[in-house]
């Protein structure tokens, strides 16, 4: 009786690299596509709340710091020229949400004052950012 001896190539490897370049492909795609909100660096203690839900990623931010200034975009801008830049950014953007980022020891009268700015501005919805309550 005579032996073969089995070669060990029988068919049965699969080449993955095909497999590996479709994963890269998608990485990159999902990379390229992602939109990153990024808050602007300041130190915020945000006020809590049970019923919020979730905010757009497409609206304009305008950030209310402990001291009382105001901010629209990372640019410092008084509370009377607020207005204005709501109503800049309205006419380029498509939808009409403005979020205020307020720190929770601010007064009052003051994140007031900034929302009624905004609506004088024309922004249809006016949010403040919370921190979720657990």
């Amino acid at each position: 009786m005579k032996w073969r001896r089995r070669s060990g190539n029988d068919g049965s490897e699969m080449d993955i690299s095909p497999l590996i370049d479709v994963v890269f492909i998608l990485l990159i795609f999902f990379m390229v596509t992602t939109t990153f909100v990024k808050d602007m660096q300041l130190e915020l203690e945000r006020p809590g709340a049970s019923s919020g839900s979730s905010a757009s990623t497409k609206a304009l931010r305008v950030y209310i710091e402990r001291g009382g200034g105001v901010y629209v975009d990372e640019a410092p801008v008084k509370v009377w020229m607020l207005q204005s830049r709501v109503r800049d950014y309205l006419r380029d953007a498509s939808g009409g949400t403005v979020l205020v980022v307020a720190d929770r020891s601010v007064v009052t009268e003051r994140l007031i004052e900034v929302i009624d700015q905004c609506r004088l501005g024309g922004a249809q919805d006016v949010g403040v950012i919370t921190d979720a309550e657990g």
